[in-house]
């Protein structure tokens, strides 16, 4: 009931900044081009039964970039989608992101806007604190800024930009040596990081390297980050959020490298979606989030694994 409430309070929260909800198609030529997602496929056949490959989306990002383009301006959907090989206490097969995007606003808009959210689910649930494993945060305080080069130097001793193999190492970090610098990255940031961040209030961890950061925008005064910020509260991930990259050649580019890593990980790629290129070309500047709803009810009644705030979990 309290997700419920939750539901009814962040739709209100939308609708009275003037969001325009909006409901995406589920079934996509493309679920994505990140190389660690994982989609389901599908097919969908004609009438004489000849078929063509779709995927169920792991985000409604492409869809809700391309209304953009088609000249929404605020829009947010609270979308079901669905992720392969994910299953745990955070994670679960189908779930519901909360996706929300402004056009023409600075990508520091939507830090605050994170941290309205957190009130208002708070709000909903009627509790003072969100929870997660004995962790607690103040959904009310202001959300700490800290930059990932600032977070490597505090919680794990290590300077973003420097060697950054030789410097895990020596932090006690696996590492091998066929790993890429992402791999590595990723590693610090799991061990090292996440669980030092949202203790006692949120965190707000930006600018991220851009090579990190496959859909944001490089930041002007240092190319070297992005446009990129997650909250985090409990330790929790609970958002992902970006300043928008609208340069369609680029956004190729990347894709194609993460694709070429899905296929040297994985042995698969999928499908880069052209008319979501296009509409890139059309698409004004832009800021975007998202956030794990089911996430945020947990955090916001203090349950421990994501099944107890589902309906239905999939069996």
């Amino acid at each position: 009931m309290a997700r419920n409430r939750i539901t009814r309070a962040v739709r209100r929260w939308f609708e009275a900044r003037d969001f325009t909800e909006v409901e995406t198609a589920a079934l996509q030529v493309s679920p994505g081009n990140e190389a660690h997602l994982h989609a389901f496929a599908t097919q969908a056949l004609t009438t004489a039964g000849e078929g063509r490959a779709m995927y169920l989306h792991t985000s409604p990002e492409f869809a809700c970039k391309s209304l953009l383009a088609s000249g929404e301006s605020a829009i947010f959907t609270l979308a079901k989608v669905w992720r392969n090989r994910e299953r745990g206490p955070l994670h679960h097969p189908e779930f519901t992101m909360l996706e929300w995007y402004r056009t023409a606003k600075p990508y520091e808009t939507l830090m605050d806007d994170c941290a309205a959210l957190l009130a208002t689910a708070a709000e909903a649930a009627a509790t003072r604190t969100l929870s997660f494993r004995g962790v607690e945060a103040d959904p009310f305080a202001e959300p700490e800024r800290l930059t990932v080069a600032e977070a490597f130097d505090r919680h794990a001793g290590i300077d973003l930009f420097g060697d950054l193999a030789r410097q895990a190492a020596a932090r006690g970090i696996r590492t091998a040596p066929d790993d890429t610098w992402a791999d590595v990255f990723s590693r610090v940031i799991v061990e090292k990081v996440e669980p030092n961040l949202g203790h006692g209030r949120a965190t707000i961890l930006c600018e991220y390297p851009t090579s990190e950061a496959a859909l944001a925008r490089p930041k002007p005064s240092d190319p070297r980050v992005a446009e990129r910020f997650e909250l985090y509260a409990c330790g929790v991930e609970l958002a992902n959020c970006f300043g928008e990259l609208t340069d369609p050649a680029e956004q190729r580019r990347r894709f194609e490298i993460e694709m070429d890593e899905k296929q040297r990980l994985y042995g698969e790629r999928y499908p880069i979606d052209e008319a979501f290129l296009a509409a890139l070309a059309q698409m004004p500047p832009a800021s975007g989030g998202a956030l794990g709803f089911d996430r945020l009810v947990m955090l916001a009644t203090g349950a421990s694994r994501i099944d107890q705030v589902l309906w239905t979990p999939v069996a």
